[in-house]
């Protein structure tokens, strides 16, 4: 297997050797390689590429199987995390563990944890509905945007261009074997939902942290509310052990956020 590769390409390597899915720039720096990232997607249609930034020395296991991803009931898994989160949450709201002890020295210097009230929902809510993106707004675009207005100011050594021979942005994780303590069948399910839903696109997978772009982000609270939800239901660890943000304070800041960042340990 080849990959039909667009032009103006810094030098890079295919992998696997042999049947590659994936085709890695080499290290360059960060302008350039926004650019790269920029005109590969202009040609992802031709191509088949997307591309996505990574790490260039990243290895990843084989691809995951699609068929794995297409036979998750995306609905029904994640009505029953909910359910295993609502016991959970009910019994801490019962008997709420004491707080830790602080050491007089520190007092001044730890800010406790905010209490959590959890999402404001005492049944299975389903699925956010679909706020698709208003007219005249692309979620390839708002991906640019996103890439360029956010991520080109969390620069970091070590990042690099990578295109993927995937039909859509939301299996990118899947077909480079995507490595994190996400359950990755479900997750490539839950992405390609918010692709449907939300405009969503994936931007980057560096090292155990997924970027999102999103042409439509919550409008509102209640609307925020309810994909913060879908959000906690991954099991991300910046959203439920990082330490864990509030829900009403997490939920708030997704309104008119066009860009979702989760990370696994």
């Amino acid at each position: 297997m080849t990959l039909s590769l667009p032009g103006d390409l810094p030098p890079g390597r295919g992998v696997p050797a042999g049947a590659p899915v994936l085709w890695y720039a080499d290290t360059m720096p960060y302008a350039p390689l926004l650019e790269a990232w920029t005109r590969a997607q202009r040609q992802q249609d031709a191509t088949g590429l997307r591309p996505v930034l990574c790490y260039a020395d990243d290895d990843h296991p084989r691809s995951l199987d699609l068929a794995e991803v297409a036979a998750v009931d995306l609905e029904a898994e994640l009505e029953q995390e909910w359910r295993e989160h609502r016991r959970r949450q009910l019994a801490w709201l019962t008997e709420p563990p004491a707080a830790p002890e602080i050491p007089e020295d520190l007092v001044d210097f730890i800010e406790p944890w905010e209490d959590d009230p959890g999402p404001p929902f005492d049944r299975w809510p389903g699925l956010a509905p679909a706020d698709l993106p208003a007219p005249g707004v692309d979620p390839d675009e708002a991906a640019r945007a996103a890439i360029f207005a956010h991520l080109w100011h969390e620069g970091e050594p070590g990042i690099s261009l990578g295109l993927v021979k995937a039909a859509r942005s939301a299996d990118i994780p899947a077909v480079i074997g995507w490595r994190a303590e996400a359950h990755l069948p479900l997750l490539c399910a839950l992405l390609r939902s918010w692709e449907d839903r939300f405009g969503a696109r994936v931007v980057a997978a560096i090292g155990s942290t997924l970027y999102v772009s999103v042409a439509s982000p919550p409008r509102d609270e209640q609307q925020a509310n309810h994909v913060a939800l879908e959000h906690l239901l991954t099991t991300a660890d910046n959203i439920v052990n990082d330490p864990p943000t509030p829900f009403p304070r997490y939920a708030a800041s997704l309104v008119g956020a066009p860009l979702w960042r989760f990370w696994w340990d």
